[in-house]
């Protein structure tokens, strides 16, 4: 089925475009990884409010009944409402309270993002493209900086002593999949048959650019979620053979400049001086201007190339079969070469099974060698995962909880606070009660999805024009996010989720494919700003529209609870050096009542009243962080050394510290602390 090449409807297009742009990238370069409580927590406060907003905004702008008479997208955004609804009572149940608070804020900023999506196809029907360059502008500035880095070191990372790209994430596999999220819509630009050839060429070097900053972040994951997006993409959309041509090009030169980075040292070995990765890095930002000018020239060439002499259907179809034959070529070669292998084909099976799912597998090292290796941590992560889901299966140990409750099971000592995995992580956290919410989210998109698209056997021979294939681009974009983020945690990186859920949400949001064809054959579409002279909102639109903002608002505030906490903690720290000691005490239960799930205020006031003199007040502030997140080896410990050191209770302290062994016993102090508080029960 040929794509049909309309002009698309550009009305908001450029604002979204600069919009989204902005938002993803000040989103990845503030928040990061999503590590830092307050960086995070002023980040997701934004995106609750602005999610919030828009949504209102949607709720109340006139328009045709027939356009907004429906609620599409409504399903999508009730099942994941459902699951942040799940998270928040989560708190209630949780081992860690605290940490379910943060998890709580964090679906919400997630639900306002996604549901801004859909608003945004409410809004802006017609400005899908802007979403779509939105999100390859991000993701190439992002990337951008990534390799700026290595080219650059002595300016921008001169303490960095990994050699894979990490920045601004600080988390290569993030770095990863803002590349490969970017290179779908950049696929879209390079294979579309609307717009300018000069335009369109410029996807040719982003989407050679990006190849590299994945392939120099030694991303397996992100490698597989681009395979599975790009070969969605090219399954669905049909315009294969312009997309085959761009990738193919863009590859073969591309190849070279990651063949000769994988060659030198100084590039991707870990703790390299920093003269010799200067100088490198140098050679490196040549060859990548060489390979950026090569591209566009080529993408100049075969766009107007293309616009002059369009291939005929029948050249379409030969170089289609050509391209399926020699990929089959490709899977029978390769198969061949396994089974050709030492053991054979299923002695290679099993031998890279027990890899990928070995805990005890050796680990790759951080090498461009890790990207033909199966083994990694996420055995031993999924394991523990799954461990801690055994101790509630139903409904969790709460969101969040994995972190510290896996430290009964784990067997090393290292700090892992996501079990790289979104279906294992919400096991642990939710149990079946959160997969299967989350399920029923996914179903009510896919749903969504389809009939966006066109994909039902009902919608079989409609046209694709321009703007289907668009939404298919941003389903497939989506898409990749979902592969990735269930084989890492890049759930939990603002940033690149951000991107994901908006793509989602527009898609959910758009209508039936069916539907939105009716409309444009309509004698006149409707425009946004029609009927505003005549504006009158139904009182239902207008108290919706408040109860959302102010829902958002709620979330806002309540996201940056935590962080206020830890800012009067600082305080207290700060008037225990002034030996302010009354003032200390008062702040730490004003931090106490701004965050009162989480047993840091009460080890603060404990301090305070220890330094005062009034050791039994300090005992009791240590057992209510006991009473609070039981489940933490550190909340016992600190009452245990208090016990031990201060009271002289042994027998007391014994038990707690037995307690704390018990949830941590591969913590060096958990064993010394139980060995010293047994010695002093023991000559008491």
């Amino acid at each position: 089925m040929r794509a049909v090449g309309a002009r698309p409807h550009r009305a908001g297009g450029p604002v979204v475009a600069a919009g989204t742009a902005l938002a993803l990238i000040l989103t990845a370069f503030f928040a990061a990884g999503g590590l830092r409580v307050e960086r995070t927590a002023w980040v997701e406060a934004v995106l609750t409010l602005a999610g919030a907003g828009l949504v209102a905004l949607a709720l109340l702008v006139p328009g045709r009944r027939s356009s907004f008479g429906r609620l599409h997208g409504g399903l999508t955004v009730l099942g994941f409402a459902a699951l942040a609804a799940v998270t928040a009572l989560s708190i209630t149940w949780s081992l860690t309270p605290s940490d379910s608070w943060l998890e709580t804020s964090r679906t919400v900023a997630y639900l306002a993002v996604l549901a801004g999506g859909v608003a945004l196809a409410r809004l802006a029907p017609g400005a899908w493209w802007g979403l779509l360059a939105g999100i390859a502008i991000a993701s190439l500035v992002v990337c951008g900086w990534a390799l700026a880095t290595k080219v650059f070191p002595g300016a921008l990372a001169p303490d960095e002593t990994y050699a894979r790209l990490r920045n601004p994430f600080g988390y290569w596999n993030a770095v990863g999949l803002m590349a490969a999220l970017g290179m779908i819509p950049l696929l879209w630009l390079a294979a579309r048959r609307s717009g300018q050839p000069a335009l369109n060429a410029l996807a040719w070097p982003g989407l050679g650019l990006l190849l590299v900053c994945l392939m120099l972040a030694y991303s397996r994951g992100a490698l597989l979620a681009l395979l599975v997006g790009i070969a969605v993409w090219l399954l669905v959309v049909p315009l294969r053979l312009r997309a085959a041509v761009a990738l193919i090009c863009t590859s073969l030169v591309a190849a070279p400049v990651i063949a000769w980075t994988f060659s030198r040292e100084a590039l991707t070995n870990d703790r390299v001086d920093l003269a010799s990765r200067t100088q490198e890095g140098h050679s490196l930002g040549a060859l990548l201007l060489l390979m950026a000018v090569t591209l566009l020239a080529a993408g100049l060439v075969v766009g107007f190339a293309s616009a002059r002499r369009p291939p005929s259907p029948r050249v379409r179809v030969l170089a289609g079969r050509s391209l399926l034959a020699a990929l089959a070529v490709v899977v029978v070669g390769a198969v061949v070469a396994v089974a050709a292998a030492p053991g054979g084909l299923s002695g290679q099976v099993s031998e890279t099974w027990d890899q990928l799912t070995n805990p005890a597998a050796r680990t790759p090292a951080n090498t461009p060698d890790r990207l033909t290796a199966a083994s990694s941590v996420r055995a031993r992560y999924w394991k523990e995962a799954l461990e801690v889901h055994g101790t509630s299966p139903l409904t969790g140990t709460g969101a969040g909880a994995y972190a510290t409750v896996r430290t009964r099971f784990r067997t090393d000592q290292l700090a892992v606070q996501h079990a790289h995995g979104y279906v294992v992580q919400t096991l642990a956290d939710l149990g079946w009660l959160g997969l299967g919410v989350s399920l029923l989210a996914l179903v009510a998109w896919l749903v969504a999805a389809a009939r966006a698209i066109g994909l039902r056997p009902r919608d079989r021979g409609l046209p694709w024009d321009a703007e289907r294939v668009g939404v298919a681009t941003l389903a497939v974009v989506a898409l990749t996010f979902g592969v990735h983020s269930a084989v890492d945690w890049t759930w939990f990186v603002p940033a690149n989720a951000a991107a994901g859920l908006l793509a989602a949400g527009w898609v959910a949001g758009r209508g039936p494919l069916r539907e939105r064809l009716a409309r444009a054959a309509a004698p006149r579409a409707w425009r946004p700003g029609d009927g505003w002279r005549t504006w009158r909102p139904a009182r239902g639109r207008v108290v919706a529209a408040v109860v959302v903002l102010a829902l958002g608002l709620t979330g806002a505030w309540s996201a940056l609870q935590p962080v206020r906490a830890l800012n009067a903690g600082d305080e207290v720290f700060a008037r225990i050096d002034r030996n302010e000691l009354d003032a200390a005490a008062d702040i730490a239960r004003t931090a106490a009542a701004r965050n009162p799930l989480s047993p840091e205020p009460l080890w603060e006031l404990a301090l305070v009243e220890q330094l005062r003199g009034n050791n039994f007040a300090a005992e009791r502030a240590l057992e209510d962080a006991v009473k609070l997140e039981p489940a933490t080896a550190e909340t016992w410990r600190r009452l245990g050394r208090l016990q031990l050191s201060v009271l002289n209770e042994p027998d007391e302290a014994l038990d707690s510290f037995r307690a704390a062994l018990y949830l941590d016993p591969r913590q060096p102090a958990s064993t010394s602390d139980f060995l010293e508080a047994s010695r002093a029960a023991n000559a008491g």
